[in-house]
């Protein structure tokens, strides 16, 4: 019997089979993935297999993912954490205040998703809390990431028509993304009243969300749609890249290559760069290349994690 699985609460897994019945199942012993050090070997959106044993279901093997998105663990930062698979695209919700989104932390999740090859919208929530210098913020970083590629919406998912991004979201496969308290669950109620599921106010003292999803879940929506709403998201450590390739994951940069004096340019300390010469002449963000001076640097120490706060 094989199925998806839609939710994960660590030791128990809901799977949908293809008859659409709802399982309860555990997996069998130490499962463990070939390649991969995870802390959850099982995620949400994987294609499982299934035997039934006495009472109850076990997942006995797992299909060939076709991607995931994955980063470092927070506490144990020699594994990795993966927050879902088979994934046609994630939306990355960010928010400029209650709690502030940095550039660093978009960009390493950008990063970690083309690494991957899952497209990314990027939804700048809770516009109507902004003041005039905040928009003009907002504006150029709606600006930036448009400019290289990324689908943005800017709104407040509370009052704005949300048609333009279900089309986006229609006849896929999604995963919504993001700190805890940008609006990840009033998104989700929005889209689906019937949902229902808990919001809290971001705390007024830290600015910084409560956690109000505990597992990650894929839910289908009425308009033809899946979305995985997972946990927020604190800190995102990369995986398995490359020092030397970290830039090929930078379209803007990756575009200009060519221009550099070295093949090998990594685009740091070497003279005579293209990069650094676009960033000189504004047509490279700075907020970028020093998000990518940062993961370069982080990566001479072995990938330390960063919180971006």
């Amino acid at each position: 019997m094989q199925g998806v699985v839609i939710k994960s609460t660590g030791s128990w897994y809901i799977v949908k089979t293809k008859s659409d019945e709802i399982l309860n199942c555990r997996i069998r012993g130490k499962f463990r993935i070939k390649g991969i050090k995870s802390t959850n070997p099982i995620v949400v959106g994987d294609q499982v297999v299934l035997e039934k044993e006495e009472e109850s279901y076990l997942i006995t093997k797992l299909i060939d993912r076709k991607n995931y998105i994955v980063r470092k663990s927070v506490n144990l930062s020699k594994q990795t954490h993966i927050i879902a698979s088979n994934i046609d695209q994630a939306i990355l919700m960010v928010t400029l205040k209650s709690p502030i989104t940095s550039t660093g932390f978009i960009d390493r999740f950008l990063v970690g998703a083309r690494s991957y090859g899952i497209e990314v919208i990027m939804l700048f929530n809770k516009s109507d809390l902004l003041n005039k210098e905040e928009k003009i913020k907002l504006n150029e970083l709606h600006k930036v990431y448009e400019a290289i590629g990324y689908s943005c919406f800017s709104m407040s998912v509370l009052q704005d028509d949300l048609s333009d991004l279900k089309t986006k979201m229609k006849s896929k496969v999604n995963v919504i993304c993001g700190h805890s308290g940008v609006g990840k669950s009033t998104l989700l109620n929005v889209l689906q009243p019937s949902l229902q599921i808990n919001t809290q106010e971001v705390s007024s003292q830290h600015q910084q969300g409560q956690h109000t999803t505990t597992f990650s879940q894929m839910h289908e929506l009425d308009f033809g749609a899946k979305i995985i709403d997972t946990p927020g998201i604190r800190g995102f450590g990369l995986v398995e890249i490359e020092r030397n390739e970290l830039y090929h994951f930078f379209p803007e940069f990756f575009a200009i290559k060519s221009s550099c004096k070295y093949n090998n340019c990594i685009h740091y300390k070497e003279p005579n760069c293209g990069v650094k010469k676009a960033v000189e002449q504004q047509k490279i963000a700075a907020s970028r290349y020093n998000s990518y001076l940062n993961m370069l640097e982080l990566e001479d120490e072995n990938y330390r994690i960063n919180k971006f706060e």
